[in-house]
């Protein structure tokens, strides 16, 4: 079987969880004997050039190729910073806003789905809808949606922009089959745009355990740290983490607090950290990749991923990969499936606090979370998750 797959991030130039979820799955594939094309677009501005190298991927996944289109699209993109980008552009072939842009891939990848032989077409969130929907009218192929975010996740469902709503639903409709990666986003698709149950299949994210030893960071022996990987945006809920940061250093000054990461909300949580007075203790790396990711895992005592609408949330089980106990949202796809771990309501500061010092104070506590949690991941595999994404492949071809 080979899949055309349309994507927007793929490492190892990657932002967040899309990426890393779009290599787990291509890796797990290729182990089912599925072949994958993978469409992603290659933005032109030298921010890009240090880091793209997909030859590199296609090296360590034989079953997959990887098909490179024009277009300025980049991951977590807002249409503001698009216009922002677009102007620093001399060539006149983009789009004039982000949605433009979006129309303007999908139209340039007819030139990949019309030379290209494939069995079915597997578009991810809302940015490659279009180019899914114009294959699928192209060639009258099955088009399978995978959703990991919907707009209403990214805003906290505060309603979000107009025209992504539009999209999704467009896309939403016209797929034949839809994955979601949990059931917390199956009912969110049900509820806010109508789609019917029968056509959304639940597909948990995994992690990937092939990964290099790394050494840590250093850090004093007599300080405890707490770790938020992930972007600094309100859907991630950083201010939610600074809160608790700061009622735990009332009881325990003897904690440092390290913010990995960026986003639309950075420079308001660093003004908010140095209001409050905690720049020494709350830290700010900046966007980690590769090795570093572990290396800040290592480094911390304990992980909290306090999302306000978390479609699921690959970070708890990287982090239990490196053997730390994590704290997360109950708003989230990953509390569903992941039973060792501690959960609170995104919005219970004093409940996360409590927690948190719990787990920093007591060592059987911070034990049992890690030894079982750790056990519990071995159930987490991208080679079976994969397996699942192939029946419904299989399901919507029959």
């Amino acid at each position: 079987m080979k899949v055309l797959m349309f994507g927007w991030e793929f490492p190892p130039f990657s932002m967040g969880g899309l990426g890393t979820a779009c290599y787990g799955l291509t890796k797990g594939l290729s182990k089912n004997k599925v072949q994958v094309l993978f469409v992603i677009p290659n933005a032109e501005y030298e921010a890009l050039s240090e880091y793209v190298d997909l030859k590199s991927a296609e090296k360590l996944i034989p079953e997959l190729k990887i098909k490179r289109v024009d277009s300025l699209m980049t991951p977590y993109i807002t249409n503001q910073e698009y216009i922002q980008i677009r102007k620093e552009q001399k060539k006149g072939i983009y789009g004039d806003n982000l949605f433009n842009e979006v129309k303007l891939y999908a139209e340039r990848a007819k030139k990949i789905v019309k030379q290209e032989n494939f069995d079915i077409i597997h578009a991810h969130d809302w940015m490659t809808y279009p180019a899914g929907i114009q294959a699928k009218k192209i060639t009258g192929k099955k088009l399978i949606l995978h959703i990991h975010a919907t707009e209403y996740d990214r805003t906290g469902d505060l309603g979000g922009n107009p025209e992504v709503h539009k999209i999704e639903k467009e896309g939403l409709l016209f797929a034949d089959k839809i994955i979601a990666v949990s059931q917390f986003t199956k009912n969110k698709i049900i509820e806010k745009y109508g789609i019917p149950e029968n056509k959304i299949k639940v597909v948990h994210n995994a992690v990937d355990f092939d990964v290099e030893e790394t050494k840590p960071f250093k850090i004093s022996k007599d300080e405890k740290v707490v770790l938020f990987l992930g972007r600094i945006t309100l859907q991630k809920g950083p201010d939610y983490f600074v809160e608790a940061a700061k009622k735990v250093l009332e009881k325990d000054p003897n904690v440092k607090f390290i913010i990995a990461g960026t986003g639309d909300m950075e420079l308001q949580i660093i003004k908010k950290v140095a209001a409050l007075g905690l720049g020494d203790k709350i830290l700010f790396s900046g966007y980690l990749r590769g090795k570093d990711v572990d290396r800040a895992y290592k480094l911390a005592d304990l992980y909290v991923m306090p999302s306000v609408s978390e479609p699921f949330g690959i970070t708890p089980l990287e982090a239990l990969r490196n053997n730390i106990p994590v704290i997360i949202s109950k708003q989230s796809g990953v509390s569903e499936v992941l039973q060792h771990a501690l959960k609170v309501d995104f919005w219970d500061i004093n409940e996360l606090t409590n927690k948190i010092l719990s787990v920093l104070k007591y060592r059987a506590l911070h034990h049992e979370l890690t030894k079982h949690g750790t056990k519990e991941l071995k159930k987490f595999s991208w080679e079976k998750q994969a397996l699942l994404c192939k029946q419904v492949y299989e399901e919507a071809l029959s």
